[in-house]
């Protein structure tokens, strides 16, 4: 399903690595190995442990070597559940725009239930910035994907995407009792009316960073104007126009 996103990408040469050992890529050497990362990953979350989700954080030194990463410029291409991953390091949240919650937990101070998610929406998504990474695709497209009802962080990034979907508790579904074994209910669950944000550019450190909601399952990867996107994305990121931006 992921490596068909690819294609077309001819100018790359991709290279498809899984967690846990694609934390043993990413540190500054990374900048001089890869013109781009895209990330569809979710480390730091353990779904095995006895009080599932469990949160991992991640070591000192990996910590060091991705923030060194970022410092040195690398592009980097966020993708839908990547914005769950290391929940117990806040910096990441920071890094990319924004958290999705398994559990109840605290960001920037404030206090916030389990994130909610919903599946197969049926939604319009349309373009609120002329931006290269939205280059050829229609002002609005329908879609069908799952969204994410979670903190983001409009203040600090550029919006380029948003969806015509209602963000408000009744539209989703706990994620922490989905966990539990309870799919598809929101009984006893409350959470505060969310961004409708599906698409984003920012930076940190020296890196320009990508995040796209889309991408759950094989129908979203497959909708050609989604595809254009992510493409468009890894492009962006990796060229030189990109790098100045974020060195900015």
């Amino acid at each position: 399903m992921i490596t068909g996103l690819f294609e077309g990408l001819d100018e790359y040469d991709v290279c498809h690595v899984e967690q846990p050992v694609a934390q043993q890529l990413l540190g500054p050497e990374a900048v001089d190995n890869f013109d781009a990362l895209v990330c569809y990953d979710m480390p730091g979350v353990d779904f095995t442990s006895a009080e599932a989700p469990g949160l991992v954080a991640p070591d000192e030194s990996f910590k060091s070597n991705y923030l060194s990463m970022l410092e040195r410029g690398i592009g980097i291409v966020f993708m839908h559940h990547a914005i769950a991953a290391w929940p117990a390091w806040p910096e990441f949240a920071e890094i990319i725009g924004g958290r999705f919650h398994y559990r109840p937990a605290d960001l920037r101070g404030v206090a916030y239930p389990d994130s909610g998610y919903r599946h197969q929406v049926a939604h319009t998504v349309s373009v609120v910035n002329d931006h290269p990474v939205t280059d050829g695709v229609p002002e609005a497209f329908e879609m069908a994907d799952e969204l994410y009802l979670c903190p983001l962080f409009e203040d600090d990034v550029i919006p380029l995407l948003r969806s015509n979907y209602d963000f408000e508790e009744d539209n989703f579904y706990s994620s922490n009792k989905a966990v539990a074994g309870e799919m598809f209910t929101r009984e006893g669950w409350s959470h505060p009316k969310g961004s409708n944000m599906v698409g984003w550019v920012k930076r940190y450190g020296t890196s320009p960073i990508v995040y796209l909601q889309g991408g759950d399952d094989s129908a979203a990867m497959g909708n050609t104007h989604f595809r254009t996107l992510l493409h468009n994305a890894i492009r962006w990121v990796s060229s030189d126009e990109a790098h100045a931006w974020a060195r900015g």
